[in-house]
C-alpha cells in the first residue's frame, strides 16, 4: 500500500515539475522573443544564465525524489512553491556566479572571461542597461563554461553560498573588511 501511494505522489511532483519546466521556458520564450523584436542587438544574457540555474534546479529535484521520505513527498505534492523553489534558488544562484566570474572574483581556465563595454558615468543607468545587454562571454567555449556553470548553481544547490562563505572567510581572514 505504502508504495503505492509513494508511486502516486511521485508522479504528481513529477507532473508540476515538467508543467513548471514547461511553463518557465514558456514565459522565458516569449520574453526573449519580445526582447528581440525591441532590440536590434544581443539578448540579456542574464535570461539565459538564470534559465540554465533554473534547470539545474529542476533536474536536481528530479533526482532528490526516488530518495525524499513519503512525508515530505506528500508535501511535495500539495504544495507548487516548495517544488518551485529549488530551480527558482539555482536560476538566482546562476545569476550571482555570473557575476562573480564578471567581477573577477573567480576566474581560471575552468571559468568563462567576459568582453565589457566602456561604462559611461554620466548616465549610470542607461550605462548600467547597455552593460547588461552587451556583456557577453569572450568567445565560443566561455560561452559554453557560462551555461555550464550555470547549470552546476542550480544543481548544486550549496555551490554558490559555498563560494561566497570561503569568499567572505578569506576577505575576513586577509584582515580587510567586509562590507
Amino acid at each position: 500500500m505504502q508504495d503505492a501511494e509513494r508511486q502516486m505522489y511521485l508522479q504528481i511532483v513529477t507532473r508540476k515539475l515538467v508543467a513548471m519546466c514547461g511553463g518557465s521556458a514558456t514565459l522565458l520564450a516569449v520574453i526573449f522573443y519580445v526582447i528581440r523584436l525591441s532590440e536590434s542587438g544581443r539578448s540579456y544574457l542574464v535570461l539565459y544564465v538564470f534559465l540554465g540555474g533554473l534547470i539545474g534546479g529542476f533536474v536536481s529535484i528530479q533526482q532528490r525524489l526516488p530518495s525524499i521520505d513519503l512525508i515530505e513527498l506528500k508535501e511535495l505534492a500539495g504544495s507548487w512553491l516548495s517544488i518551485l523553489l529549488a530551480p527558482i534558488n539555482g536560476g538566482i544562484f546562476a545569476i550571482v556566479l555570473m557575476l562573480i566570474f564578471l567581477a573577477g572574483i573567480l576566474d581560471g581556465a575552468m571559468f568563462p572571461t567576459f568582453v565589457h563595454p566602456v561604462i559611461e558615468h554620466e548616465n549610470v543607468f542607461k550605462s548600467f542597461v547597455v552593460w547588461l545587454s552587451t556583456t557577453f562571454p569572450e568567445n565560443g567555449p566561455d560561452i559554453a563554461k557560462l551555461f555550464f556553470w550555470s547549470f552546476v548553481a542550480g544543481f548544486c544547490e550549496r555551490f554558490v553560498p559555498q563560494i561566497i562563505r570561503k569568499t567572505s572567510d578569506y576577505v575576513s581572514d586577509s584582515g580587510e573588511r567586509r562590507s
